[in-house]
């Protein structure tokens, strides 16, 4: 069976399966299922064209990889076969964890269970279903290996993993603005000390990139509408844990039921590989399948917000730079309680209400180099003659209120 497969992307064009391997591992049943969880949750309320799915961005981001290890073959960097397809593995496997609805639900379904440590687990069960050939893989997931380049490729500030979520995000999203520059950034790749580098003349293509993720953040990720979907999707599955795990009815499927009726922590996930099982069952369906069911249970909250979502009749959304007064709060939950006759109890849970940051770049954490043609490597925002970059450091926090539309009335 012929299994070096080539796919053809709407970002890129045709991308290659290099390896028999890489092709296993794409057709395992982990992996499948994340074509039924899409890349940017609920964006698509605002952007109709997000309805992209991990599986695309998966296949993406090692495409972006070999393209960065062809650069720095050429460049004269040694990679042998092994550690090549190792990076591959690791980038094509970096999301294999993610939940139904990928982040928003990553803290309503189980507790402080982080994708990351859900991608390690999977690939460390594919790797025992391969005989230990993913080892060298997961060290670089890790970063454990005595090449932090490779890590850096598949995690850092500016990894193959952003590359093409951007540049996929912005193309679905039809947000033209948001493309990062990726193939320049690629070409300008080098390894100093066995670290990641870019020369010098990229420092424009890094500005390019650092503008179009925070412009990305604001205008897509972190948009005030879909601020208030992807909150009003938490409130409603916490409202379905929590009336699950006080013995009342909640229909959902089988696995959907078992994460919902009792509190799961990654010291269970280790304990239990039942649990894990359970878990690559979860997709996008039993969400939404879920949200049709609870639109007619008898709980008036669950019921609300369920048909509401449904219905795409979203909660009005403030925003601000200060946090809202307590006084404030309390006044709209006093509107909630009178309007829906609802005890304040239930009242409070159809307000949400917390706060959305962002930063480009973090410059106190580990940074993006850039090789002078002195010899130097210095961080990004040292090697601009512009204060773009360190502008852009700077984090932005917004504090946000939702309540029903019927009480702004």
């Amino acid at each position: 069976m012929n299994k070096k497969k080539i796919f053809n992307d709407p970002v890129y064009g045709f991308v290659t399966v290099p390896t028999e391997r890489l092709f296993d591992l794409i057709e395992h049943p982990y992996f499948q299922r994340l074509r039924r969880i899409q890349q940017l949750g609920l964006t698509a309320f605002v952007y109709p064209g997000a309805l992209h799915t991990r599986f695309h961005h998966a296949m993406g981001a090692m495409h972006l990889m070999s393209m960065a290890l062809r650069t720095l073959k050429d460049k004269g960097v040694k990679i042998s076969a092994a550690e090549g397809e190792a990076a591959l593995i690791a980038i094509l496997l970096h999301d294999i964890g993610h939940g139904p609805l990928s982040h928003a639900l990553e803290t309503a379904i189980f507790h402080e269970v982080p994708h990351e440590q859900l991608s390690l687990f999977l690939m460390q069960r594919l790797n025992t279903e391969h005989q230990g050939a993913l080892d060298l893989a997961i060290a670089i997931f890790q970063g454990s290996y005595e090449r932090p380049f490779f890590h850096q490729l598949v995690s850092s500030q500016l990894d193959m993993d952003r590359l093409d979520y951007l540049n996929r995000d912005s193309f679905y999203t039809g947000v033209q603005e948001g493309r990062p520059g990726a193939d320049r950034l690629i070409k300008m790749l080098t390894v100093v000390n066995e670290r990641l580098a870019l020369e010098e003349k990229a420092i424009y293509s890094v500005e390019n990139f650092l503008v179009s993720r925070r412009l990305m953040y604001w205008q897509v990720y972190l948009h005030k509408t879909v601020t208030s979907a992807e909150q009003m999707i938490i409130r409603i599955v916490q409202r379905a844990r929590d009336l699950a795990r006080a013995g009342q009815d909640v229909p959902a499927s089988p696995d959907l039921h078992y994460f919902l009726a009792r509190e799961v922590s990654l010291l269970d996930f280790e304990g239990d590989e039942t649990i894990l099982q359970r878990f690559v069952q979860l997709d996008d369906f039993d969400i939404w399948g879920a949200v049709k069911l609870w639109a007619s249970h008898p709980d008036r909250v669950l019921s609300y917000l369920s048909r509401s979502i449904l219905d795409r009749r979203l909660l009005k959304i403030q925003l601000r730079s200060e946090p809202f007064d307590e006084e404030f709060q309390l006044g709209v939950v006093e509107l909630i309680a009178e309007h829906f006759s609802l005890p304040p109890e239930q009242a409070s849970l159809l307000m949400l209400n917390g706060r959305i940051s962002n930063n480009a770049y973090d410059a106190g954490g580990e940074t993006i180099d850039v090789l002078t043609k002195s010899g130097r490597v210095v961080d990004a925002a040292e090697a601009s003659d512009l204060p773009n970059i360190r502008a852009l450091s700077q984090r932005v926090e917004k504090h946000y209120i939702c309540y029903p539309k019927e009480i702004a009335q």
